[in-house]
């Protein structure tokens, strides 16, 4: 469980260089008060910014720091994760972001989104989102569960369930990212084919239905001949394809050869340069008596020492330059092979683009031949069960690439599909039942009598007494509002079952303020005060006077020389 325990700011929104610190597990229920702009909800974006770095309402970066100081934005969270104190800090101007464990600070060599990444994945278990769905429920910006995508209700849910751990796994699909662009590129190719076949067959159809019957004699063969040749062609490119994905592994070791053929060059040249000052030494030896730079006499014993010394590396150096040449010739014989091989890749390659052409023009000529002559009912017939498998091929060709390019452009961020042994599925399946009868359970304790149904793709099911069936979007807002607090109240309970990422604070921000009416606010009150002696709860809003005696603790925001101040009374 994630119990927090104070937040403190400073230099945030309109909060000055003091701190204002909030007490979070002190008291079971605290009514926050004050005017607009007063500060009330600044309490939300510090918490949202601290954890996530980002706050809970629609504001940049840069208009979190106080307009009047400019600088030491600084926000601080403290909280216990089981028996380990946590405290975040995170501030701007200057850019701080800290993590103490026990009060040691958590290794910071890692850059900022790794760090970011361990405080939502192994501390908190929660991402903004789902933090948001499960602790807060708020006016403005606020996006409730019902209005999250299917892939968003997911991921709150599988956060909820302690089971991201499996969505994490997207390490696993960086190669599958490669080989998805060249499937992407292969099927927009295919996929133009198709959509080419089914028009021209489609257009083929609509000119059968026209043409004279009689003039068909006289185009059959032509058509015939065209269609052999169609055949003909596809064997061909088949062939090519086949030579080209034979030819196509071989050319892996062209690029290895040329750096070894440069090296071997390299290293002959290298060779006949030493050969050559040697030669030049013994040269020396061989008509020189004396050092011309010390005059000295060089005996007859050192001349022949070193003149054979020097003809034995002259003769080593000879053997092995003539054994790296033998090697050039061999690497030469084999680049040339490669490049061979790779032109004749290439030659392929044009051939089948230029076959293809021809394909495409002969379809096209079929066309015309159909459009000038008729055909029988039978031909008719078959011309339409041929468009039915040309249809069913680009429907599978169309769903494939849908399904390719979907792949690519979630993949980095959509590994809930990644299944382990169906175990999310299985966890899913178990807690469903369990959410939807807590859900309504909690609306029914509202005055709120509806049969809501999520199945395991999280979309929802409506139905009234009637069994008339709803969308949420068709309610009034206070029904509206029912609901998103049944799933968040539910969400804190499955929460708690978890453990993991159950927490003691819970938030309401202006929920009294909209559109409940006097009963269902007293209904609410007692769903509140029935959440269990672990919970702390804060009720950000406008209505003060009749909501004061159910609160036990007050905090009251006022604005007072362009600055917010705070202050904290008991209530009892």
């Amino acid at each position: 469980m994630i119990k927090f325990e104070k937040i403190r700011w400073k230099n945030f929104l309109s909060t000055g260089q003091q701190f204002t610190e909030v007490p979070l597990s002190e008291t079971p229920s605290t009514l926050i008060i004050g005017l607009n702009g007063a500060g009330k909800s600044t309490m939300l974006d510090a918490l949202c910014f601290s954890l996530f770095n980002k706050p809970f309402r629609k504001i940049s970066r840069s208009q979190l720091v106080n307009s009047i100081n400019e600088k030491e934005t600084l926000v601080e969270v403290e909280f216990q994760v089981g028996t380990i104190n946590y405290k975040v800090r995170r501030g701007i101007k200057p850019n701080v972001f800290e993590i103490y464990r026990n009060n040691v600070l958590v290794d910071q060599d890692a850059a900022q989104k790794d760090t970011q990444k361990f405080l939502e994945q192994s501390v908190l278990k929660l991402n903004y989102k789902s933090f948001t769905q499960v602790v807060i429920l708020g006016s403005s910006t606020f996006v409730p569960f019902m209005q999250l995508g299917a892939s968003h209700r997911r991921e709150v849910i599988e956060d909820i369930l302690d089971i991201q751990i499996f969505s994490y796994m997207n390490g696993l699909l960086k190669e599958r990212i490669k080989d998805i662009k060249e499937e992407q590129r292969q099927c927009e190719y295919e996929l133009e084919l198709a959509e080419q076949k089914v028009a021209m067959q489609e257009k083929n159809i609509e000119n059968l239905e026209k043409v004279d019957q009689r003039s068909m004699v006289a185009v059959q063969a032509k058509f015939d001949e065209n269609e052999d040749r169609i055949v003909e062609i596809k064997e061909l490119v088949k062939t090519k394809e086949k030579s080209i994905d034979t030819i196509t592994p071989k050319l892996l070791e062209l690029d290895r050869t040329i750096d070894k053929h440069e090296q071997y060059k390299t290293m002959r040249t290298k060779m006949k340069t030493r050969q050559g000052s040697h030669s030049h030494t013994m040269e020396f030896f061989k008509n020189n008596n004396e050092c011309p730079t010390c005059t000295q006499k060089i005996s007859d014993e050192l001349k022949v020492e070193k003149i054979t010394f020097y003809e034995t590396k002259i003769s080593g150096l000879k053997t092995a330059h003539q054994q790296i040449t033998d090697n050039i010739k061999v690497l030469d014989l084999k680049v040339k092979d490669l490049r061979e091989k790779a032109k004749a890749v290439n030659g392929f390659r044009y051939e089948i683009q230029a076959l293809t052409k021809e394909e495409m023009k002969l379809l096209k000529e079929n066309t015309k031949l159909l459009s000038e002559a008729g055909s029988n009912t039978t031909n008719l017939q078959e011309e339409k069960q041929e468009l039915v498998r040309f249809n069913k091929k680009l429907e599978k060709k169309q769903e494939f690439c849908a399904g390719v390019n979907t792949q690519h452009d979630n993949l980095k961020v959509v590994s809930t599909l990644l299944k382990d042994d169906g175990i999310k599925s299985k966890i899913v399946s178990k807690f469903i039942p369990i959410i939807n009868n807590k859900i309504n359970k909690y609306l029914q304790s509202m005055d709120f009598y509806v049969n809501f149904t999520l199945d395991e793709n999280f979309c929802e099911e409506i139905l009234s007494r009637h069994r008339d069936s709803f969308t949420y979007a068709s309610f009034s807002e206070g029904e509206k509002q029912k609901i998103d607090l049944a799933l968040l109240f539910t969400w804190r309970e499955i929460a708690r079952m978890k453990n993991s990422v159950s927490t003691n604070l819970l938030i309401l921000d202006e929920v009294f303020d909209s559109s409940l009416d006097q009963g269902s606010t007293d209904e609410l009150m007692k769903i509140l005060r029935g959440l269990g002696d672990d919970v702390n709860l804060f009720v950000i809003s406008h209505k003060g006077d009749i909501l004061l005696d159910k609160f036990e603790r007050l905090i009251t925001f006022d604005k007072q020389s362009d600055f917010s101040t705070m202050q904290l009374n008991d209530n009892t």
